[in-house]
């Protein structure tokens, strides 16, 4: 039994949700990265891509986004339809992390077959999710085309595996960025024919040691079934945006 009460854990997510949910956060976070576009398709490549490196430093997440995007022209869409073989070569020298060249020259090339043979980023995800409105089978769809291509098997340890029981903190974060939209300005709202009650939390290290101290996750391994467990038990407080206590979770430490 949860040692805190309902309304105690209602209160403390409502909270901590309307304390980082504003456009403030926007301006330390990574999610700056597409908030710089206006037109759709810059908006959901500059966010996949900054999701894909969001990992470690937030100050260094947001220069290498940065740093892409400039390499990109800040057109992502044009450069990646547009792009030929010359061109890639400017990302030669890009790294983050373990996130090197090699890895970003297959994800330009997958996302120029997107959105050329499958009518984009949306329309993949969308595509399975209406079938019967469950993201994880979308989730393991998008990664099946995503992967369609010749690739270096390193190219798929940047993209989480339910099969492999992977949290994929940062596909459920880019599908929060494109699915939500309330009043705060934060999230974007674009696909609107996914539920954000459909959508899972993006788990990470620090949401699940808070996650836990508050009781609501009981698994001690942040993964795939830890998700389910901790999107199921935020249902209790909004079943129809549990996801939006990622900002409450993300900010509270206890």
């Amino acid at each position: 039994m949860n040692k805190y009460s309902f309304k105690y854990l209602k209160n403390i997510l409502e909270e901590n949700h309307s304390k980082y949910n504003c456009v403030k956060f926007i301006e330390t976070d990574p999610i700056q990265i597409p908030h710089k576009f206006s037109l759709k398709e810059d908006i959901e490549i500059s966010a996949f891509l900054t999701s894909i490196i969001a990992w470690g430093l937030r100050a260094t997440i947001i220069k290498n986004s940065n740093q892409l995007m400039q390499i990109m022209d800040n057109s992502p869409y044009d450069f990646i339809i547009n792009s030929e073989d010359s061109d890639l070569k400017a990302l030669n020298n890009f790294k983050h992390r373990t996130f090197n060249e090699t890895d970003c020259i297959y994800f330009i090339h997958s996302l120029k077959n997107i959105y050329k043979n499958h009518s984009g980023l949306h329309e993949v995800f969308h595509s399975k999710y209406k079938e019967n409105n469950k993201v994880d089978e979308a989730i393991i769809y998008f990664r099946k085309i995503f992967f369609e291509l010749p690739h270096l098997n390193r190219n798929e340890k940047h993209i989480g595996n339910i099969a492999k029981n992977s949290a994929l903190k940062k596909i459920n974060m880019f599908l929060r960025w494109m699915v939500r939209k309330d009043n705060y300005g934060v999230d974007f709202g674009l696909w609107n024919n996914i539920s954000p009650s459909d959508l899972y939390l993006p788990l990470d290290i620090h949401s699940g040691r808070i996650s836990r101290q508050l009781g609501l996750l009981t698994r001690n391994n942040n993964d795939w079934q830890a998700v389910i467990e901790i999107t199921h038990n935020l249902k209790q407080f909004d079943p129809y945006d549990p996801v939006k206590y990622d900002f409450a979770l993300f900010g509270m430490d206890l």
